[in-house]
């Protein structure tokens, strides 16, 4: 992404170092056991507490840092976005805030871990992420690049898009009277809308694009698709159990906002086929 002049949003918050988590390196061997979570975007209610001691966090103002640097920029590119997107809807976009921890972190959703990847939380509207994170898509799930890298901020700011648009407490509320096996069907809608949603962001940020950027973001939705990751880490696949969609439709859908560049494009819920 060309983010040379792309101004830095004012809603990041960094506790990276700051006591009340697990202070330690990123998801390291749980990453494949894990990672099956990794971009689940609303944890629901609560995320499991009781492992971290509780102390509050402080929040600094982000370093200079080239990772915290490039994240701040991306946000305000998916501000700049939304804000154009609710503007033209009638609405005001409420923006949310990025926290950057280290290892484990206080949410109003109970207690984050690296190991769970980045998340989104509705109830203090807020994406987190362990930077650590991006060593990992790179390293060992083989999605390199600064777009991959926006991608997954993208993607978890849909979340916030669905929260603000009232999906998400739809989804929690159909959820609540139906079999496992339905409720993972939602899920795996939910995301994939979001997948959608960083798509439309993508094309809606077209002119900071370098040609090969679109690609790593396909990639990246690749990798963390629910089939392939089940099968590098058990070796065989439930699609039953999917709770995020293949590797397939992830690429399908964001490629699907990406070319259309409206949220219309992205009603996963009344599509047949995914």
């Amino acid at each position: 992404m060309r983010l040379g002049g792309v101004r830095r949003s004012t809603n990041v918050k960094d506790r990276r170092g700051m006591r009340g988590g697990l202070v330690g390196g990123g998801v390291g061997a749980l990453v494949i056991a894990l990672i099956v979570m990794f971009l689940g975007g609303d944890p629901g209610v609560v995320l499991e507490e009781g492992t971290v001691p509780a102390e509050p966090a402080t929040e600094n103002v982000p370093a200079d840092d080239e990772r915290s640097i490039m994240v701040s920029q991306v946000l305000a590119t998916t501000e700049d976005a939304w804000n154009e997107i609710f503007s033209q809807m009638g609405s005001d976009y409420a923006e949310p805030s990025l926290v950057l921890f280290t290892g484990a972190t206080q949410s109003a959703c109970g207690t984050g871990q690296a190991a769970m990847g980045p998340f989104y939380c509705p109830l203090d509207s807020s994406v987190y992420i362990d930077l650590s994170f991006y060593d990992d898509l790179r390293d060992k799930l083989g999605a390199e690049g600064d777009f991959a890298q926006a991608y997954v901020v993208a993607h978890e700011v849909g979340h916030h898009v669905q929260t603000l648009l009232g999906i998400s407490d739809q989804v929690r509320s159909m959820s609540a009277g139906a079999s496992q096996s339905e409720a993972n069907e939602l899920s795996v809608r939910q995301e994939l809308q979001a997948d959608c949603f960083a798509g439309v962001w993508g094309n809606r940020t077209r002119r900071l694009l370098d040609p090969d950027d679109p690609a790593e973001a396909l990639t990246a939705a690749s990798a963390i698709g629910d089939d392939r990751l089940q099968r590098s880490a058990q070796g065989y696949v439930v699609p039953e159990s999917f709770t995020h969609g293949t590797s397939a439709q992830r690429r399908n859908w964001f490629q699907r906002g990406f070319d259309s560049g409206d949220p219309e494009s992205c009603d996963t819920f009344a599509a047949g086929a995914l």
